[in-house]
């Protein structure tokens, strides 16, 4: 494993979609492009997904002719093959897919079992591999610990979805702890049933901070031998069908993390703890994100 920790910085999709208050596209690619600008390398900027259901992300093709098409990867979230149609004619090379480990959630997010995304998926991943033979592909598992309508979740079942996705030729696999529930010992159990299918380095952790534990979470993990985090600017997010759900765990408590740990991460704390304020001004409300606080009080910007 590298002693450098790669962030994947989800808040311009994962932090945006639940909003009710439209950011301008604008607003959107200025931001991805001062996070590309503060060293994120990784970005997941937005989803071919249907307007009805997540208006938020209707400016898709807008927003990806605006960003910077040099810094960096910059992943898509492709719900189906209509969505995979839009990525590819939009010059998307790298798409992430989403399922989870509970029937329950899939169910009220795609409108599928685990077992029929599944089944989706092959097509999409050798649609994708025809037609983008150079590509990347992601796919998210969330629900690893607890389902907001099935309960808890057996590790031994992130394990199984977690094969058959490798399987499929899936290049890397974002484990969600979707709503926030978790303590680290409950996420070092889904590690360990994890790693009997699948290398750390073809692993990230997408942790959501609603209880305050994702920053012990993300400590346990990296003791564990793991690097790749997926975190969002400002703590921006949440989940439309997880009633209840926090924000995801904010990029600037990460970077402040890891870089004390020293194991860096590359990322400029201020610039980034810079990017979310004209996303956070159009929504209404003040920064709450711990280090981007603190890092901003000591620069006098707040």
């Amino acid at each position: 494993m590298t002693d450098k920790i790669t962030l994947v910085e989800v808040g311009p999709r994962d932090g945006l979609q639940n909003e009710k208050i439209q950011v301008q596209t604008h607003i959107k690619a200025n931001f991805v492009n001062q996070l590309s600008q503060a060293g994120l390398g990784e970005i997941e900027v937005t989803s071919f997904v249907s307007p009805k259901w997540v208006p938020q992300l209707a400016d898709a093709a807008e927003l990806l002719e605006l960003v910077e098409k040099s810094a960096g990867t910059h992943w898509v979230l492709v719900p189906n093959a209509n969505g995979l149609d839009l990525a590819l004619a939009n010059s998307v090379s790298h798409i992430a897919l989403f399922t989870a480990a509970s029937s329950g959630f899939t169910q009220k997010n795609i409108n599928m079992s685990v077992e029929e995304s599944l089944v989706s998926f092959r097509d999409l991943v050798r649609v994708f591999r025809e037609k983008c033979p150079q590509g990347r592909v992601r796919s998210y598992v969330s629900t690893i610990v607890e389902c907001p309508f099935s309960g808890s979740v057996r590790p031994s079942d992130v394990a199984s979805v977690v094969r058959e996705l490798l399987e499929m030729g899936v290049d890397e696999v974002s484990l969600g702890e979707t709503i926030g529930v978790a303590t680290p010992q409950e996420l070092l159990a889904v590690a360990e049933e994890v790693e009997k299918v699948a290398p750390k380095e073809k692993l990230a952790w997408h942790l959501h901070d609603t209880r305050g534990t994702a920053v012990a979470g993300v400590y346990e993990l990296i003791k564990r031998g793991y690097r790749k985090f997926d975190s969002s600017a400002g703590g921006l997010g949440g989940c439309p069908y997880a009633p209840g759900a926090g924000g995801n765990v904010a990029t600037e408590d990460l970077i402040y993390l890891t870089d004390r740990l020293g194991i860096p991460s590359g990322v400029s704390l201020l610039e980034v703890a810079q990017a979310s304020l004209p996303v956070l001004e159009s929504l209404g409300r003040r920064p709450t994100a711990k280090s981007q606080l603190a890092v901003l009080a000591a620069c006098n910007l707040i």
